[in-house]
Order: C-alpha cells, then sequence, then structure tokens
C-alpha cells in the first residue's frame, strides 16, 4: 500500500519535472491537490499532509530533491513547500537530528566529530542513497585543462605554488577553501587530502557558502589565480559553475558516468537519515524506505543525482 502511495508520488513528481524541464508552467501538470486513490483491498492509504509530513532538514545541495518531494506527497507547487525545506546545512542538521529537532535528513557525510556521535549513540539509521564527487573549478581563462590527484594535495598543501609548475601561467595559485564544518569542507578533507592537512588559508581565501566560493574563483583579482571546489551536483545540475572551467583529475573529467562507475577519483555519497527506533509505519520510516527503494533512487536521477543503487536507471 505505502508503494503504491510513494509510487503515484514519483509519477507527480516526473511529471512535474518533465512540464519544467520543457519551459511548461507548472500550471500545466497533473492535478497534485488530489489525494491518491484507496488501494485494491479498499483500504485508505496513507497520505502525507503538513500535520504529519516527517520535518526535513540537510544539506543545501539536497534542497531541490527535498522540494519535489514535499510538493508532490503534499500536492501543493513547488514555490509553496520553501517553508519546509529551510536546511540547516550539513553538520547543523546532524545536530538537529541529534536534539530531537528534524526527523529525516538529506545531506552530505557528516563531519568526523559529528559522525563519532552518531556512531557513539546508536540511535540512528545512516544509509547512502546517492553518489556524488567533489569537482576543483578555476576561471574560464585559466589554460590548465587538469591536474593530478597529487597535485590538488601540493596546491593545498603549499607545496606547488604557482601554475607554471603544473603547465599554467606564471602566477602565484590562490587556493580558496570552504568553511570549517561545511560539508563540501568535509568532503575535500577525506576524500581529497587522504590525511595530510590543508594550508590554513587566509580568512579573504575562505568562503562561507558554495554559492560564494563559486563567485570568489571567477572573479578573484580579474586574473585566473584562483582555484576552488564544490560538488559535481551543485556545478553541473544546478548550472553553478558557468563561467568557470572544471578541471578533469588524472585525466578523468567528472560527469555521471564516470561518478557511477567509480573512475572519477574524488567521490561521496549523500545520505538518508532516520531514527532506528522510527516504527515501520510512521511517516519518517515510510519516506526512508522509498528514498532507498526504486522508485526513490529514480526520483534522485531525475533530479541530477546519481543513485547508488543503479534501480533508477532501471525503473
Amino acid at each position: 500500500m505505502k508503494s503504491r502511495v510513494l509510487s503515484l508520488a514519483l509519477a507527480l513528481v516526473l511529471a512535474l519535472l518533465a512540464g519544467c524541464g520543457t519551459g511548461g508552467d507548472v500550471s500545466s501538470s497533473p492535478d497534485l491537490s488530489q489525494p491518491p486513490a484507496t488501494s485494491a483491498s479498499g483500504e485508505e492509504p496513507f497520505v502525507f499532509t503538513r500535520d504529519n509530513l516527517p520535518r526535513l532538514d540537510g544539506s543545501t545541495s539536497m534542497v531541490p530533491l527535498a522540494r519535489s518531494l514535499c510538493a508532490v506527497l503534499l500536492g501543493e507547487d513547488p514555490d509553496q513547500v520553501d517553508d519546509l525545506v529551510q536546511f540547516s546545512r550539513t553538520t547543523q542538521s546532524y545536530r538537529n537530528l541529534m536534539d530531537g529537532q528534524a526527523d529525516l535528513l538529506l545531506a552530505a557525510a557528516p563531519a568526523p566529530e559529528v559522525a563519532g556521535e552518531l556512531e557513539a549513540d546508536g540511535s540512528w539509521l545512516t544509509t547512502p542513497f546517492a553518489a556524488d564527487a567533489l569537482v576543483f573549478v578555476v576561471n574560464a581563462d585559466n589554460p590548465v585543462d587538469n591536474l593530478t590527484a597529487e597535485q590538488v594535495r601540493q596546491i593545498y598543501t603549499g607545496e606547488i605554488t604557482n601554475w607554471s609548475q603544473v603547465g599554467g601561467e606564471d602566477l602565484d595559485i590562490v587556493p580558496f577553501q570552504r568553511n570549517p564544518g561545511a560539508g563540501s569542507q568535509t568532503i575535500f578533507e577525506s576524500v581529497v587530502m587522504d590525511g595530510l592537512e590543508p594550508m590554513d588559508p587566509p580568512a579573504a581565501w575562505t568562503a562561507d557558502s558554495m554559492s560564494g566560493l563559486l563567485e570568489a574563483v571567477r572573479e578573484y583579482d580579474n586574473s585566473p589565480a584562483a582555484i576552488g571546489y564544490t560538488v559535481y551536483y551543485y556545478a553541473n545540475d544546478m548550472e553553478m559553475a558557468r563561467g568557470l572551467k572544471v578541471l578533469s583529475i588524472d585525466g578523468v573529467a567528472p560527469s555521471a558516468g564516470t561518478i557511477r562507475s567509480g573512475e572519477y577519483p574524488f567521490l561521496t555519497s549523500y545520505y538518508v537519515s532516520v531514527a532506528k527506533d522510527a516504527p515501520a509505519d510512521s511517516p519518517a520510516r515510510i519516506l526512508y524506505d522509498w528514498v532507498l527503494g526504486p522508485d526513490g533512487q529514480r526520483l534522485a536521477e531525475e533530479m541530477g543525482y546519481v543513485p547508488v543503487s543503479g534501480e533508477g536507471a532501471a525503473a
């Protein structure tokens, strides 16, 4: 019964996405205000409402997916559900889950200290549902197209300081980082630096948002001196890397295909998290199970994320 309801929700999501993708008006999409029909057995199916919808939180890069979920489950226009997806960013969202201020997270990997707290508490199910990658960007005028993983690490430890050392111009490298605790900073330190300590950047080389970092790299000193990073989804599917060049790493360009195959080196995951003791028939657990199932994987793929199971592509 739950599967039937959520399959219908997925069909409505895809219809809505198709309308938006072709420039269609949301108003031309199927009527989302009507509840699903009763099941074949005559039982009244579970219906999400604003009163029973799990309190969601997570990473800012998960907001588009969360908006689509809320829109179809509640039968509202996507613009009407913004109040339900005021996500607190990665680290704070996990804090909110542990403090009882959220019921379900869609988030990047937690920072090590937060991961340790989750594990020590032992109360949470945290499962990867989509893959992503950390990508490196430079100004479009920078002639460098590729770096090795080792060169990236040497740039961020301060061993490589000039673009001429990696095939570029004789220009000092300005390596931007995110603020401590940011999801992309956690990914950078765990999957890129490989145990090495990155240099402590000046305050002017630290951005407190992904959009801020990309803008800083794009505009720094009207020169191609800067380098920075973000997640693939944010750069590609949200088109936030316009005017920037996304670098290949070890000769491999980041794409959905190279992320899914594992060929691109700097891989990470998005996680769905819920309390272990959430009853099987609770809204939080219903939504958690669905995100990990074939329909959830298909939705992740339709929204531009890379599903971890491959079930989305086959659905």
